[in-house]
């Protein structure tokens, strides 16, 4: 089953906590709630795109929100005890615990003040903990699935800008974005652009180590979005590496790859890397290459450590 969103969790939670007293949230909460609505293991080890649980991020918003209306404590580090008001809540029968119902204690009112939420006049949707569809996701998620989206838009832009570039504008790019990458650093540059009529299908050289010992050939290749770089591509930069004594490379393409030229450059002798449009600009924004930061944002967490004895 998909992991239920945050508003969800808030009775479950409380049913847990109501059942054992207290608990420790991370070792004893989050699997205890997991097991009450019977998620597999698969539900909760997924994942939000920072990386951390997805079913814990909302479990532990779920306690935040509740603590902030009176409904539970926080004892100790490390510890959530439902209260008296948790209780009451629970002998009120809801069939779900949301923001809304916590809205009925002026502590919480007073917490989405300072949060500088607002409601939607037409939805009654709190802006904190809002829905996406039928979603309801945590402040965390919301910070995230708008960076995703906005990043999307700049990598879809970035691939605009480079095919209104001259074709050598990819080659060039290409290497800037490996030295960001940390590769062909020396004291004399570690990387040429070789890239014109006649180089046998070799764009740029990087050399990895002081002495140009060892050096990793490119190809960069700006075809349109929506065309394929197929099996045959991939051979002919092989030759091109075979006939440089090299056994390595990296190609690069604006478009993608079909699977033949992905299963052919799996299994073939030599190493060849396999970058197309899209983890391109990914690859760009994270260096920097092309970008620019627009807004960085902080969600802020109480550090236990400060408050403990």
């Amino acid at each position: 089953m998909a992991v239920p969103d945050f508003q969800t969790l808030m009775k479950p939670v409380l049913e847990t906590l109501a059942k054992g007293g207290q608990r420790h949230v991370r070792r004893e909460l989050v699997p205890e709630v997991a097991e009450r609505l019977g998620l597999s293991s698969e539900d909760v080890a997924e994942t939000i795109p920072s990386g951390m649980s997805r079913f814990d991020n909302r479990v532990m918003w779920a306690v935040s929100y509740m603590f902030q209306a009176g409904a539970v404590s926080r004892p100790r580090r490390g510890y959530a005890e439902i209260t008296d008001r948790g209780h009451e809540l629970l002998a009120a029968g809801h069939n779900r615990i949301t923001v809304k119902i916590l809205e009925q204690y002026p502590e919480f009112v007073e917490f989405k003040q300072r949060a500088g939420t607002r409601k939607s006049a037409a939805a009654e949707e709190p802006a904190t903990g809002a829905s996406v569809g039928e979603e309801e996701v945590t402040p965390a998620e919301l910070v995230e699935r708008a960076e995703a989206e906005a990043n999307a838009a700049v990598q879809a832009e970035l691939l605009r800008r480079i095919h209104a570039q001259p074709p050598d504008f990819l080659e060039r790019l290409v290497l800037q974005l490996l030295v960001a990458m940390g590769y062909g650093e020396r004291i004399d540059g570690g990387t040429n652009h070789v890239g014109r009529p006649g180089d046998e299908g070799i764009d740029g050289i990087v050399r990895q180590d002081p002495l140009g010992i060892d050096v990793v050939y490119l190809q960069a290749k700006r075809y349109a979005p929506d065309s394929t770089v197929g099996r045959p591509d991939i051979q002919a930069f092989v030759g091109a590496l075979h006939g440089a004594q090299a056994n390595r490379g990296i190609f690069i393409t604006t478009s993608r790859f079909s699977p033949g030229a992905i299963e052919y450059a799996e299994r073939v002798g030599v190493r060849v890397i396999l970058i197309d449009g899209s983890r391109l600009t990914e690859l760009m924004l994270r260096y920097g290459i092309g970008v620019e930061p627009d807004l960085i944002a902080t969600l802020y967490r109480v550090d236990e450590d400060f408050f403990e004895g």
